[in-house]
């Protein structure tokens, strides 16, 4: 299964519409001048979904043994209008469940 196949079929099991990949887009976020996230947001387009007509997805490599890729999809949904939006709402995410794990 290649990349884009894989973040289909992620999105598929996590929000029940079908992907159409639509384009790759660079995108990197800092914070306080220094780089918090650098990579590629896979844009697709959802048909048969109830809210969102799009969606963005990109995979990270972690240290965990158990899940050595993390997935990630996001609904472009009020706030996240752009690829930039989905991967700073990530980021916030990520941020707050450490908060909350400590």
């Amino acid at each position: 299964m290649n990349y884009i196949e894989e973040l289909r079929d992620v999105i598929r099991r996590l929000h029940g519409a079908e992907p159409v990949h639509v384009e790759s887009v660079a995108v990197k976020e800092t914070f306080k001048g220094q780089t918090v996230w650098e990579g590629i947001v896979e844009v697709f387009d959802l048909i048969g979904h109830p809210t969102a007509h799009r969606a963005y997805a990109w995979a990270n490599d972690s240290d965990d043994p158990k899940q050595p890729r993390q997935h990630v999809a996001v609904l472009h949904l009020h706030p996240i209008k752009s690829a930039q939006d989905a991967v700073r709402a990530a980021i916030v995410q990520e941020f707050r469940g450490l908060e909350s794990a400590e």
